[in-house]
Parts: structure tokens; sequence; C-alpha cells
């Protein structure tokens, strides 16, 4: 079982978009295993964000995401990166298919809402950054066998 970080950033969590995007990625199937409300420290933004060090926007990017909480979340499923990123929508709001969530309540880059892993790895790594392993809850729901095939 695949499984990937989503962070519901700063804007979103300012414009009380943290249980449309909680509802929308149960709707799609995901099971939630750790989610906390956190105010995001310097040294954690620095190193989620080491990837941009160097780069014109990285200055700002961090100022971003330590201004206001954010709300972590670990999700789970088969394909599960792609299942978020693809509800997410792309990056880039004005890009971003209709019915995704960059789509229905975003239009900029800066501001568009959410943080989902790329990759299974990145997935795995970021999830190791911001959780700690006993804060990831082991569960199966009922409708699990409705969902996932195996």
């Amino acid at each position: 079982m695949e499984r990937t970080l989503v962070l519901v950033k700063p804007d979103g969590v300012q414009r009380a978009l943290v249980g449309e995007v909680i509802a929308r990625l149960e709707r799609r199937g995901l099971r939630l295993v750790a989610a906390k409300f956190m105010q995001v420290g310097k040294e954690l933004a620095e190193t989620h964000y080491a990837v941009h060090k160097g780069k014109p926007f990285y200055d700002g990017l961090i100022s971003y995401i330590i201004s206001a909480p954010v709300m972590a979340m670990v999700w789970e499923g088969p394909n599960a990166v792609a299942a978020v990123r693809q509800t997410m929508g792309s990056t880039k709001p004005t890009e971003a298919a209709p019915g995704t969530l960059r789509h229905d309540f975003a239009l900029e880059v800066g501001r568009n809402l959410t943080h989902a892993s790329d990759s299974p790895e990145n997935g795995e790594n970021e999830i190791r950054l911001w959780f700690k392993k006993e804060e990831l809850v082991e569960w199966k729901r009922e409708v699990d066998k409705w969902v996932f095939e195996k």
C-alpha cells in the first residue's frame, strides 16, 4: 500500500478548506493514517524545501510555509501518490483540470492550497520528516474491500 504526505498549506487553512481537502481524498477512496494541525518551524521548512535552496523563490517559500498553521496528513492506498496529485490538480491552478482542488479553489502558484509528494520515494522520505513512526495509525475500514482490489 503506497503512502503520501499531504499538506494543506497556510492559504488552505486560512480559507477554511481543510475539510474540503479531507472530504475529497476520503471520497476518492484513500485512507487517512495520520494527521496533525501544526505551526511549521523554520528548521522543518528548510529541510522540507532543501531541494529549492538557492532558487529565487526559496526565501519566500520558507517565509510563507511558516506564516500560519498547516494541516499535515498521511494518506494511503493503491497508487496514492498519483491519486492525490490528480485530485489536487496541476501546481499552476490556471492549468489544473476542472474538478480538481486547485482548479476549483486557487488562482496562483504561490497560493495553490496544498503540497503532495511527487513520488512514492519522496512520499516515504517526507512522511519520515513530518511524522514519527508511532503517529502513523495502521487500520482497516470495512469499506476497503469495496475500494481496494487487494
